[in-house]
């Protein structure tokens, strides 16, 4: 049986476009695979604990010297990391915020860099590899070669390389100038945003083959 790791990160509720984007993907996959499971975790509305000075020590203190709170915080990381495991495709749904990744998502990165979980601590080996990482980035300006801010999102440049040691490869597809229909200083720009967005409606749409389509 099929699974699917389902994750929202926008604090926008009802006025995001990712979470809008990853339902339309979960609808999708669920068409493709009726008999599958899907977890659905939500950092906007739950965010994990950042690493601190308390917990974070954890994965690199043996679990016999762990304190309470380095307990707790490795255990956070176990259960997040088996999240993972546990599925065939991980979807994420990934605003960006401030030329970056919402800071939920780092959060949730660095508790899936685990020594002996996520990669081998001798051949540095990622244990993650092997399984589907779908990305539906989501930007309310325009980013893309040859504007002004060519190259100032750093959320879809990091989040290869911050996954990088655990073998999962994210495959992003993107979505520009989301807030042209709410800014009206961007209002000329709201046919590039819809034409950025029905091209990666069209994307997700062929993401996977329906149940029906594979008889």
């Amino acid at each position: 049986m099929m699974h699917l790791l389902h994750i929202d990160s926008s604090i926008r509720g009802d006025w995001s476009v990712s979470r809008r984007l990853t339902a339309r993907a979960v609808a999708t996959w669920r068409a493709a695979h009726p008999d599958g499971t899907v977890t659905y975790r939500d950092l906007g509305a739950e965010p994990l604990p950042h690493l601190d000075a308390a917990g974070g020590l954890a994965r690199m203190t043996p679990p016999d010297q762990h304190t309470p709170a380095q307990r707790a915080s490795w255990e956070l990381s176990e259960r997040l990391v088996d999240e993972v495991k546990q599925a065939d495709v991980v979807l994420l749904g990934l605003p960006l915020y401030n030329y970056g990744a919402p800071s939920s998502v780092k959060s949730w990165v660095d508790h899936l860099i685990v020594a002996g979980l996520t990669y081998d601590p001798t051949t540095q080996e990622g244990l993650l590899a092997g399984r589907e990482f779908v990305v539906l980035a989501t930007r309310g300006g325009g980013y893309g070669e040859g504007t002004p801010r060519h190259g100032w999102d750093h959320a879809e440049q990091w989040l290869p390389h911050g996954l990088s040691m655990t073998g999962l490869e994210p495959r992003f597809i993107s979505t520009e100038l989301t807030l042209a229909p709410s800014v009206p200083a961007m209002a000329e720009l709201i046919p590039l945003h819809e034409a950025s967005l029905a091209a990666t409606e069209k994307e997700i749409d062929n993401l996977w083959t329906p149940a029906s389509a594979q008889r």
